[in-house]
This record gives structure tokens, sequence and C-alpha cells, in this order.
């Protein structure tokens, strides 16, 4: 099979990675900056530095108190001349009352001084300390929220029957709101637990019915002795109970795919690839597109079944929503800076960027309604974004420059 690279989307590079950081602007809002930096810190480190910025206030106030009162104790407290300078001549008083006005200013000034400067070294020793102990103290203040996020990244869908916080403690407002997300859990587990007996009682009160109407009409429609309009009449009900069915099994595998994955294997990409395409080479002949390949390894740690779904529906989307007789789809599977990637790419009408977000919601097509969507279920999509989401990945789609769609799958490295 030819293979040739998929022509580059017109939007932010996909398959070369994420776009480049931006240039960062030269000057700029001071006060916006500081709000940046400060939205970039941890809890932990803003409540060390109010803790800090608290102290070195609490303490500038004091010193300036301090330095008041000083001074003023000093003034007040100073001695009178040693001899009355009534009992001196006129011009010898004048002089000397001014140079004992002078040295109680200058030993009022030099006692000020001396005590900023010590006090100043005494409060940023302090203060170093108060940095340590306020870090500590913040430290142990949020372990119980620490636990709380723990317990949360821990939680699964298989976990959540009995794991919960237990947050054991004086009855605060962190134990209130560990508590409370205790009670959530429960109600999620019994949500979940509804949720999984519905999927399950689903796929076998969904799926019997329409298997005895398909085996009915076969039967019908295979009697020798039926006539040409009750055969016109089978086949069409037998389009519409296949598509029915096509309908529940998609609706059957978009629920089990936004559930935990109960099954993590080593898959390589490339593999999954190599075998979707075998599967699809038929259906995309039929609907006249060329299938260009360029599939590399790309381990992953998933569901092999979910996976191989994942592509294929992408695939299927791709061929399905082509041009007639001439169109061309693109599969890749590979590296990019450490993270397995799958991209599929096809030509086909051109898509507004505005609505390819809504693509991915269920029962949703491009410029059709439900009254036109014999071509599907409208749930590949939704289906490849649960898959995704499920694995840990994200999935993203761009216009394709000339009409189609460039869509692109990132997983977690094993």
């Amino acid at each position: 099979m030819p293979r040739a690279v998929p022509p580059p989307p017109t939007g932010p590079p996909t398959w070369d990675g994420p776009p480049p950081v931006a240039p960062r602007p030269v000057g700029g809002d001071l006060l916006a900056q500081l709000r940046r930096i400060s939205g970039r810190m941890s809890i932990r480190l803003r409540l060390t530095l109010t803790y800090g910025a608290l102290f070195f206030l609490a303490g500038a106030l004091l010193l300036a108190v301090i330095w008041f009162f000083v001074g003023r104790s000093i003034y007040d407290s100073w001695p009178p001349p040693p001899f009355r300078l009534d009992q001196m001549p006129a011009e010898y008083a004048a002089d000397f009352g001014e140079a004992w006005a002078a040295f109680r200013y200058d030993t009022v000034t030099a006692a000020r001084a001396h005590l900023v400067t010590r006090s100043l070294m005494a409060l940023a020793g302090v203060g170093i300390l108060a940095l340590i102990v306020g870090y500590f103290v913040a430290d142990r203040a949020l372990r119980p929220i620490q636990k709380i996020t723990a317990t949360a990244r821990r939680l699964s869908g298989t976990s959540l029957a009995h794991e919960r916080i237990g947050l054991q403690g004086p009855d605060d407002e962190i134990k209130e709101l560990a508590d409370t997300f205790d009670a959530m859990l429960t109600r999620l587990n019994r949500a979940f637990d509804a949720q999984r007996r519905f999927v399950d009682n689903a796929s076998h009160e969904l799926r019997t019915p329409l298997a005895i109407n398909r085996t009915v009409l076969e039967v019908a429609v295979s009697d020798p002795g039926a006539s040409e309009d009750l055969r016109v009449l089978g086949r069409t009900l037998l389009g519409t109970n296949a598509r029915n069915e096509q309908l529940i099994e998609g609706l059957l595998l978009l629920a089990r795919s936004e559930r935990e994955l109960a099954v993590r294997k080593p898959v390589d990409l490339r593999e999954v690839g190599q075998t979707v395409v075998e599967q699809h080479v038929a259906y995309a002949a039929e609907n006249g597109v060329a299938v260009h390949t360029d599939l590399r390894a790309a381990p992953v740690m998933g569901d092999p079944v979910l996976l191989e779904r994942l592509v294929a529906n992408l695939l299927e989307n791709a061929v399905k929503h082509n041009v007639a007789e001439s169109g061309e789809a693109w599969l890749r599977t590979g590296m990019v800076d450490g993270t397995p990637v799958v991209q599929v790419a096809n030509t086909g009408q051109h898509v507004p960027a505005y609505e390819v977000d809504d693509l991915f919601e269920p029962f949703r097509r491009l410029n059709s309604d439900r009254v036109e969507s014999a071509r599907g279920a409208g749930l590949g999509l939704s289906i490849v974004r649960a898959v995704v989401r499920a694995h840990g990945g994200t999935v993203s789609a761009v216009p394709r420059e000339g009409g189609g769609l460039v869509m692109t799958v990132r997983l977690p490295a094993r």
C-alpha cells in the first residue's frame, strides 16, 4: 500500500507536538506580573510568605512605636543644666542653653539610630526563623488537605466502594470537608453501581429482542413462497433492525468506555493500526477511498479492545465522511516527545473550526440532522473521546487545508 505524509493542518501543528511557547512580553503591568507569579505558587508557599509578611509588618510597627517612645522618654527625662543659668551673664547663659539643648537632641538621635540598627538586625534574624517555622506550620495545617488530595487521586471505579478518607481529628472546617467528601464518594459509588447494573441489564434486554427480530425477518425473507412485496419490506426492516443494533452496540460501548479501565496490558499502537487497516481495506475500497499508512512503534498501557475500537472509529469516520470515488485517508502512529500518538487525516468537505468540538458530542453530525443519519449512529467520535479519557490521554481535531479533518490522539507512555 503506498505511503504518504498527511498534509499539515491549517491550525496549530498537531503531529510535531504542541505549538511553541510564545515569546514573553517585554514590560507590561507590574501588578499583572506579580499576580501571574503568585498564581504559580503553591498554597504552602503563599501561606508561608503571608506569615512572614505579617510578622515583618508587626515588627516594623512595633519598632516605630519603640522608636517614638525611646526618643520621647530620653527627651522628657533629660536633666536640667548642672547650675542655674539665671546666675550667669546673659551672653553666656544663652550660649550654654543652646549647647545643652543640642546635646540633648544629639543624644536622642544617636539612641534612636542605635535602636533602629540593632532592632533591624534582630528583626531580620527572627524573621528568617519565623519564615521557617511558618513553613512547617503551614505544612502541618495543610496535611489533612494533602491526605484528601492523595485519596482523591487514588480513587477509581474499582476502589470507590471500599476506600474513604476517614480523617481523624477535631471537628473543624477541614474535618467537615473530609466528611462531606466521603459522603459524596458514597453517593457516587451508588450511582456507579446503578450504572453498571443498567449497562449489564441493557446488554441483554436490548440485544435479545433485536436478535429475535433479525432471525424472524431473515426466515421470512428467505421463504421461497414469500411475495416480492414481503421481501422488500423484510429487507427494509432488516436494515432498520441492523441500524438499531448498531446504535445499541455504540451506546453500550460508550458506557463501557466512560468507566474505569478493567484491563491494562502492554499494547503497541502500530500493531493496532495494522489490524484496523486490514479490517477496513474492503470498506475503504467500496467507498472509493485510498488509505495511506505510516505506522511506527508507539507502546502504551491500556485495554487492547478499546484501543482497537478507538483507531477503527477514527478510520471509519475518515472513510465515511470523505469525497466520493477519489478520497484519501492517512493513518499514522509513532512517538512525539516521548508521547504515543495516533493521527488520522482525510480529505472531505470543509469543516468550520467552530463546529469541530461539537463533533465529539453524542448524535452530533456536521450539517445533518438525525433524519439524515443512515450513515451512522453519531457515536463514533464520542466513543473515541471516552476511550481516550479512560486511558488518561487527549484528543484534538483541526480542519485540514483543502477539506477534511486531522484527528490527533495522545496517550500516556508506558
